[in-house]
């Protein structure tokens, strides 16, 4: 990954408390896994932004690279990686998700 893909990415997740690199936008999720997340953080009512992995090649391979995750979508709060679909379901179910977003959105 280059030296300029990596300041991106941190750019891109210390300027946004809720942020998700994906495959398509939040008004259009072009994978069930990227859709699932959408779907999560917009029931919890948070503001969140998306980057688009597939306009963007280096972001995409520098974002597996630098999490050290294989895949995508990726969902970072409050700077941190959280993790992928399956990991944001199950904090969702457990109600940890709610509690990550409200410390985020207050800090």
């Amino acid at each position: 990954m280059t030296t300029n893909t990596q300041e991106k990415i941190e750019a891109l997740i210390t300027k946004n408390k809720v942020f998700v690199f994906m495959k398509g936008t939040k008004l259009m999720p072009m994978c069930g896994f990227s859709n699932n997340v959408v779907q999560i953080l917009n029931s919890l009512g948070v503001p969140f932004e998306t980057l688009d992995v597939l306009e963007d090649s280096e972001i995409r391979q520098g974002i597996k690279e630098y999490s050290n995750w294989p895949t995508i979508p990726q969902v970072y709060i409050n700077g941190e990686f959280i993790g992928g679909s399956d990991v944001l379901i199950e904090l969702y179910q457990k109600g940890k998700l709610q509690e990550l977003v409200e410390v985020a959105l207050a800090s």
